[in-house]
């Protein structure tokens, strides 16, 4: 199976980050998000990538076309101008980089994928902004289970204020600290899809999260997978001071390799 990556947004509420580059390619600990993403995707498997770009896609096709120099001992021969890499950490990945729209919804970049698809190919979706300790096998596993259902991950994210247990006197009887979520079940990020559902997308400026999952919904064909472990989405600088000092100090959840 092959994993889609949404990586076109243009991150307007981490813009201090992306009015320089696109938010998959903020690093966390010197390597961009969107590594961080297929190396844990690679652990499940996963070695065929489709990235859709978009805003500033120029940085994600100039770090893949560079990477294996940029990445690894290389020797160089000026004479007869011939160069090849010297060490044997080369991953295993094939990616296709394409073109979707500074402007397209979530939804409308999967129309430009959709020829590149095979017939009634399913197909991992997930977002360039966010990492997660998910286990991609029991996603599978439920999809296998339910063919003909798209397969969405659920999350409860940390609060983001502390929560007051009050009793009738107005009396403080518990006190939490950003407690995790407030009882709701949120997109995670990770989907099996079929080929067949990007017809529910009707134009370009279609997010998938609107229409087309509330009529899977609707039709009884949406099953979650409910994820209780580490997820965090990367939408403020903030949000990448956590992830890089999960990294800095080898706790990095989402690490798996």
């Amino acid at each position: 199976m092959r994993a889609v990556i949404l990586a076109g947004g243009i991150g307007s509420r981490i813009s201090e980050e992306t009015h320089i580059k696109p938010k998959p390619m903020i690093e966390i600990g010197n390597k961009p998000l969107i590594w961080h993403i297929m190396k844990n995707l690679s652990v499940f498997g996963f070695r065929d990538f489709i990235i859709l770009c978009g805003y500033k896609s120029e940085y994600i096709k100039d770090y893949f076309l560079n990477y294996l120099y940029n990445q690894h001992d290389i020797y160089i021969n000026l004479k007869n101008k011939k160069t090849k890499v010297i060490d044997r950490k080369k991953e295993n990945w094939t990616i296709t980089l394409l073109n979707t729209g500074d402007n397209s919804g979530t939804g409308g970049r999967l129309i430009y994928l959709k020829k590149y698809l095979k017939k009634n190919e399913n197909f991992l979706l997930t977002y360039g902004d966010g990492l997660s300790n998910i286990n991609i096998k029991n996603l599978l596993s439920i999809h296998k289970k339910n063919p003909n259902k798209v397969v969405i991950s659920a999350v409860q994210p940390v609060g983001r204020f502390g929560a007051l247990t009050i009793d009738s006197n107005n009396q403080v009887k518990n006190f939490l600290e950003k407690p995790k979520g407030d009882g709701h079940w949120v997109n995670g990020g990770f989907f099996i899809v079929n080929k067949t559902d990007i017809d529910l997308v009707k134009s370009e400026e279609v997010a998938w999260e609107d229409y087309p999952l509330k009529f899977l919904s609707k039709q009884n064909r949406l099953i979650a997978y409910k994820h209780p472990g580490f997820w965090k989405a990367m939408d403020t600088l903030s949000d990448k001071k956590i992830l890089e000092n999960l990294w800095n100090t080898n706790s990095a959840p989402w690490k798996n390799w």
